[in-house]
């Protein structure tokens, strides 16, 4: 079991049917303190609440016989009707030296298995006993493929619930939805269920779930509906409902989510006197502008945005002055105020939080939005009304105001691993001696960084396995991803390195062009965080080359220059940004 970060190990196992007994066997145990037990093609991840829980796993393993068959009748039997005309059905044959008939046959005759989940809530890996069926991923992944899309990779077949990118092969299509958010569960197939599919004449079309508004009428009592505390007037860059979470469905191919800076909502919770994990907002980059409806008791934290207070009128009143709200402090909101959040000065997220909490579409016990898989409350528009989910009054706040990555900076704490055997000792070296720096692609499924390129001492292809937020993904290109809250639920390449769930919440805070560099810590002992510190000497010209009317000019500028067109890719000032580097060309000429 190697280390996964200081909340999380995962178990390496050389065979599928090991992999499941020792996933049934740890839920069986039902560990306290375990939270998720994700099953892969030949690991089993265990994340938990602190390292103490991770340890108990640690010595469960010696109960545990990996040997044990696992019981096929314990899940569901499902059937799942399909029409056999995929795109792919005539390459299987060919890969497979079997006819189109015969690749049918196989495919309805075999039991198949739930086994384990995939990059998208509904998307379950299905393992079947017949060898014949075994088919490499297609060399070059489609962009799309449709929602009920039915397909085989390797020795696994599934079915895509929803359009989406892919590579495996496609033999045909079902109507069934694999996720329907409104049943219970809302996966047709789990880890466990036994599947059959049934061949169908005719043709079908996939019934697509729409997607959740950003509030659900049957979420909302009747006088909610009628009084919103408030209404949103303005958005700026993204503006999301947020709480604790919905920790637990990894097995479903949902992730966590939730606020991407915790203890900047838990703060904002605590002041107005919530409970920690309740649903606030989730401010990109400030521009958020809401009216209230009724007095509200209110606290931002997080990012530094200047807060400002309009009277009814539309004129900031004396008395709104001298109610001048301040970061990281409980203020009131009467009737008919305004409260507007300006541009962060320093850090990327800001947490609104209003006692009672936010309501919203609820998904998995969370009303938090999950931008990959676009769970829980949709992102906020101007005009929608906001209501209160009258959450319990915390008696105890006790609020701590939370350590802060300043000057642009962040220092991270990192676990080696799991797949620190990827690579050299000289990459591992690299990857903590230089600083990272955050680029304009990143969100909240994860940060993709840019700096000297990490090469791998192993070639090979990584099969997919459990990540977790903090998961420091490096993909061929060498350079690395950080995943956040929304990260994808597996992964299919090494992981060098994992950091602290401690240090998250900092990581959220980076803009792009700030940088960041990683500290290696053992994760019996992470230590206490750390400052940024004084670094080598980093290179400071940037040289890259801008296309303009066909014409390519090489540019060479200052790195903080570079900083600053990343800040502008970012926030989407395309006028000005063409503005900047129209400039430079011209200069380049």
């Amino acid at each position: 079991m190697r280390a996964v970060g200081d909340r999380a190990g995962i178990i390496d196992l050389d065979h599928l049917d090991r992999v499941m007994s020792v996933a049934s066997q740890l839920r069986e145990l039902a560990l306290p303190g375990v939270i998720e037990i994700v099953p892969a093609a030949s690991t089993v991840l265990v994340t938990a609440v602190d390292r103490a829980a991770v340890q108990r796993v640690v010595e469960a393993m010696e109960r545990i016989d990996a040997a044990r068959p696992v019981a096929v009748g314990d899940g569901r039997a499902i059937v799942i009707d399909v029409s056999y005309d995929g795109e792919d059905l005539d390459e299987v044959a060919a890969l497979t030296s079997l006819s189109r008939d015969a690749v049918i046959r196989a495919h309805t005759e075999t039991q198949w298995l739930g086994a384990f989940g995939g990059f998208a809530p509904g998307f379950v890996y299905l393992a079947g006993a017949d060898g014949r069926l075994d088919v490499p991923r297609r060399a070059t992944p489609r962009t799309r493929v449709p929602a009920g899309s039915v397909a085989l990779a390797g020795v696994f077949s599934a079915v895509y619930p929803g359009d989406s990118p892919g590579g495996w092969q496609l033999i045909g299509r079902t109507e069934q939805l694999m996720w329907d958010q409104r049943a219970d569960p809302p996966a047709l197939i789990g880890p466990g269920d036994r599947v059959r599919f049934r061949a169908v004449r005719e043709s079908v079309e996939m019934a697509v779930e729409p997607v959740a508004s950003a509030v659900d009428d049957r979420d909302l009592s009747r006088e909610q509906m009628r009084e919103p505390a408030a209404v949103i007037e303005g958005v700026g860059m993204q503006v999301l409902v947020q709480d604790g979470g919905r920790a637990g469905h990894a097995s479903l191919g949902v992730t966590d989510s939730g606020a991407l800076d915790s203890g900047a909502l838990r703060l904002a919770n605590a002041l107005v006197g919530n409970p920690a994990d309740a649903a606030g907002l989730e401010v990109l980059n400030g521009g958020l502008r809401l009216r209230a409806e009724r007095e509200l008791t209110v606290a931002v934290s997080g990012a530094e945005v200047p807060l400002t207070i309009e009277a009814a009128d539309g004129t900031e009143a004396a008395e709104a002055l001298e109610r001048a709200p301040q970061m990281d402090a409980a203020f009131v909101l009467r009737a008919g105020e305004r409260l507007e959040l300006g541009s962060a000065s320093s850090g990327m997220r800001a947490y609104l939080a209003v006692r009672g909490g936010i309501a919203g579409t609820s998904m998995l016990g969370s009303v938090a939005y999950d931008s990959l898989a676009k769970l829980g409350t949709a992102p906020l528009r101007p005009g929608d009304p906001l209501h209160l989910a009258d959450a319990p009054a915390n008696a105890d706040p006790r609020p701590r105001i939370p350590a802060r990555a300043t000057g642009g900076h962040a220092t991270l704490r990192a676990v080696a691993g799991p797949r620190d055997d990827w690579f050299s000792a000289a990459a591992i070296a690299s990857f903590v001696r230089q600083d990272w720096r955050v680029t304009a692609e990143s969100n909240r499924i994860g940060i993709r960084l840019h700096g000297a390129a990490l090469s791998r001492l192993d070639l090979g292809e990584l099969p997919s396995e459990g990540v977790v937020s903090g998961s420091i993904q490096v993909p061929p290109s060498g350079q690395p991803v950080l995943f956040l809250a929304d990260h994808p639920v597996t992964g299919g390449y090494p992981v060098i390195a994992t950091v602290i769930d401690e240090d998250l919440d900092r990581a959220a805070q980076l803009r792009p062009g700030d940088t960041l560099n990683f500290v290696l810590v053992d994760a019996d002992d992470v230590g206490e965080p750390r400052v940024a510190e004084p670094r080598e000497p980093a290179e400071r010209a940037v040289r890259f080359s801008i296309e303009i009317d066909g014409r390519r000019h090489s540019v060479t500028v200052a790195r903080e220059v570079a900083a600053a067109l990343e800040r502008l890719a970012a926030v989407g000032n395309e006028a000005e940004l063409v503005e900047v580097l129209t400039a430079l060309a011209a200069a380049a000429r």
